[in-house]
């Protein structure tokens, strides 16, 4: 469908493409997507990262922070070592492509104000995506002057697009494959019988990154998880990746209405790891609902199937629209319904 948004960005990606495989002796400014869930903004980056004929990466931004952050512990000692990993990668690749730029942790925050910075003065040329327009990323959190200077950097060499046409092109008619069941005790059971067929299935726990998981069910082409022996364990992203190195599909069954009233809740003074931050003493932490922990793997779950093309397979409480309307994580799961709609057309494209 026409889509005057998405056009702008095409052209700017275009334009972007010739520079990169022009003689220019200098780097091109890089392009920043931003503008609520599907408004196309990955599927344009991927089309322009598998269309590059000079060297690139194209990550998830938490799979990039996580190498980052594995790099900066195996360079314990070294002077500057930002510094090291940036002309790392500057050896390696001349194009990097973040999907979901989004940053809520101060750890982070502290790395990328300096990271970014030194990316540039090492030429690389950045491409991303993102909801949120670089001046609102990290917007109410804790030391956000820490990522002031990668801001100012972003403004600097990269090309700030708002790719919002005002349609979510997820929610088009397409041709259904569904892939979530309200209130179906035996729907999970028939699926796994179907991706199972004739495989060895079991019941014996798991090993991943060390900790133990409790599958209900699972074979080499599946595994079929309880949403509480998933998502209320203390999961994150890296426990996620693993599941999805191993298992072709991943089934997720008896998942609740999510959300709720918000309380306030405090970080006690002298609990944070950092002389300033003890500083902040009582600080007020944003007001979080009871399960927000679980909808917080939740949502690292379902980025990690979608960008991975791993069918989610899911047996709710309540209709998808009622899954989460209330609580602190409103506004990032918006992206998670958006991904959870197209993972049931055939747009969506399994491994």
């Amino acid at each position: 469908m026409p889509d005057p948004a998405q056009q702008r960005a095409a052209l700017a990606l275009d334009d972007l493409h010739r520079q990169l495989h022009s003689d220019a002796g200098y780097p091109p400014r890089g392009v920043y997507l931003w503008g609520p869930v599907g408004r196309g903004k990955t599927w344009l980056m991927d089309v322009f990262h598998r269309s590059l004929q000079v060297p690139s990466r194209r990550q998830h931004f938490h799979h990039f922070m996580q190498w980052v952050h594995r790099r900066l512990f195996a360079l314990t000692g070294t002077a500057n070592p930002l510094q090291t990993i940036a002309r790392e990668l500057a050896a390696e690749v001349r194009v990097l492509c973040f999907d979901e730029l989004f940053i809520n942790d101060i750890g982070d925050a502290s790395i990328l104000g300096t990271l970014f910075i030194t990316l540039f003065d090492e030429g690389l040329v950045l491409v991303a995506t993102s909801n949120q327009p670089p001046d609102q990323l990290y917007e109410h959190g804790h030391n956000r002057e820490r990522l002031l200077p990668a801001l100012a950097a972003i403004a600097a060499n990269m090309q700030v697009l708002n790719v919002d046409g005002g349609q979510d092109h997820r929610l088009h008619p397409a041709d259904v494959v569904q892939r979530y069941w309200v209130a179906d005790d035996q729907a999970l059971g028939a699926v796994f019988r179907q991706l199972c067929g004739n495989l060895d299935n079991c019941t014996a726990p798991i090993e991943v990154n060390h900790q133990q998981l409790q599958p209900k069910r699972h074979c080499t082409a599946a595994a079929w998880f309880d949403f509480a022996d998933l998502c209320e364990r203390p999961l994150g992203a890296l426990d996620f990746i693993a599941l999805c190195d191993r298992y072709p599909a991943i089934l997720l069954g008896r998942v609740p209405r999510l959300g709720g009233a918000a309380r306030e809740m405090r970080i006690a003074r002298g609990t944070e790891d950092a002389a300033e931050q003890v500083r902040a003493g009582d600080r007020v932490l944003p007001a979080l609902s009871r399960q927000d922990d679980s909808v917080r793997r939740l949502i690292a779950l379902v980025d990690e199937c979608y960008d991975r093309g791993v069918p989610l397979y899911i047996e709710a409480q309540v209709p998808l629209d009622e899954l989460y309307t209330e609580g602190a994580l409103t506004f990032p799961f918006q992206r998670t319904l958006s991904r959870l709609r197209e993972m049931q057309s055939v747009r969506f494209q399994p491994r």
